[in-house]
């Protein structure tokens, strides 16, 4: 097997079950060595995960480059997007955060039932979102795809910065301590099951009693609703869009692959809801 230069192996070496529908599972062993050159310094950093599809002819450790050469597409791995929760430099160790809703899906049943020794085959990161140390207050809005880079962004305030994170999960005993230096005003919500939960983001933004200066804003998670929170931010509350990170993880009625297919176009879309002046 030639390994590609953009494939690396993680070897489970922890799992930890954070809250009823989040995992953290960390990579670490000796296909990690380097991972972490050349890592954006981005608290939304990303890498992609590879697994075969059911009854493929191969396993981890593979070959993505050498796979795609050898067998048909059907038998190509399945590519996921995941951020990185935490890189440990000198363990080569990287934590990643794992949304789990039973069977669905593909990476969440895999990070469900990993187990020591597992090994996943990954891609280097890349990501470009920081928190601007310039900005006078800090919002941060999502749901639990987010929270991995929200809880990172939090991380590397500094003390005395200013942060509102408004959050939606499916109950309290969904939601995860955050910790930051700065000081933090959590505001979460609680889905109902109702279809009116889509509103929940944009609603609790709206109502937002928005503090003075100029805010950095950070706004990820299921698509139309950071898509109606965008909307709201740059034509009601005249954020620049300089300042503000928008970006729509995943979308409700979709798979990955069809979110996939269409997030291009729903990107040019989303440009034209609010004219630039």
């Amino acid at each position: 097997m030639t390994r590609g230069t953009d494939d690396f192996y993680g070897t489970v070496v922890r799992r930890e079950q954070l809250t009823p529908s989040l995992v953290r599972v960390v990579l670490g062993g000796p296909g990690m060595a380097g991972w972490g050159a050349g890592r954006p310094d981005a608290t939304d950093a990303y890498f992609v995960l590879r697994f075969p599809p059911a009854g493929a002819p191969y396993a981890a450790p593979f070959s993505v480059a050498q796979v795609e050469a050898e067998h048909p597409r059907a038998l190509w791995p399945a590519h996921r997007h995941y951020s990185v929760r935490a890189w440990d430099a000198v363990a080569e160790e990287l934590s990643v955060d794992f949304v789990v809703h039973g069977d669905s899906g593909l990476a969440g049943p895999w990070a469900r039932d990993a187990q020591v020794g597992d090994q996943v085959v990954l891609s280097t990161s890349h990501g470009s979102h920081r928190p601007d140390p310039g900005a006078d207050w800090h919002l941060l809005v999502g749901d639990e795809a987010a929270l991995p880079a929200i809880a990172a962004s939090l991380e590397v305030l500094p003390a005395g910065a200013r942060a509102i994170a408004i959050l939606v999960c499916d109950g309290a005993e969904h939601e995860l301590e955050l910790s930051t230096p700065a000081s933090l005003e959590v505001q979460w919500l609680h889905r109902t099951g109702d279809p009116s939960d889509a509103d929940l983001l944009v609603d609790a933004v709206r109502s937002l009693d928005f503090p003075d200066g100029r805010v950095h804003g950070f706004v990820h998670g299921e698509a139309g609703e950071v898509r109606e929170v965008r909307r709201h931010l740059l034509g009601e509350r005249q954020v620049p869009r300089a300042d503000l990170s928008v970006s729509g993880y995943w979308r409700r009625t979709m798979t990955d692959e069809a979110w996939r297919r269409v997030k291009r176009d729903w990107n040019a879309e989303v440009e034209s809801d609010v004219p630039t002046a």
